[in-house]
């Protein structure tokens, strides 16, 4: 079973999180832009936006309240090989990162999905480390791989 790997680059501000998935990258890039299917992995989570598109808003609600609200505009849509979009935690105003997602075919109906978090200083890329991001991060993973390879 594949397992999601979660590294930290202070020198280059970023936080890469990558998996291999037994599914193709269109079944991934699915599961990452249809707003029935985001909150099967994202936990307890509710699509308030969701506009894929250069330009386009997105913005999820955690839990029953707008204390845990994420949003961002996407930046890159290339169907399906690459997302990204700028990511920030409403609670925390201003510390906004920018969030790629590589979708790249390993054969054999394998794909390798690389999120890199690219984050504008390093309190900011320390505080949402040490808010659990990596806990959170890999459990998703790990959520999104029992969506798209149906299990």
């Amino acid at each position: 079973m594949a397992k999601a790997q979660f590294e930290i680059d202070k020198d280059n501000l970023e936080v890469r999180l990558s998996r291999v998935f037994n599914a193709s990258p269109e079944r991934i890039w699915q599961a990452y832009v249809d707003p029935t299917q985001i909150p099967k992995w994202w936990q307890d989570t509710k699509v308030d936006k969701l506009d894929v598109r250069v330009g386009g808003q997105w913005r999820f609600v955690s839990g029953d309240n707008d204390e845990h609200a994420f949003r961002g505009v996407y930046k890159i849509v290339d169907k399906p090989h690459k997302l990204a979009r700028t990511f920030e935690y409403e609670p925390f105003p201003g510390h906004v990162m920018l969030e790629t997602v590589t979708f790249t075919p390993q054969g054999e109906g394998q794909t390798l999905v690389a999120v890199v978090s690219k984050y504008e200083n390093l309190d900011d890329l320390n505080g949402m480390v040490g808010m659990g991001m990596e806990t959170g991060a890999v459990a998703g993973m790990e959520r999104l791989a029992k969506l798209v390879e149906g299990k």
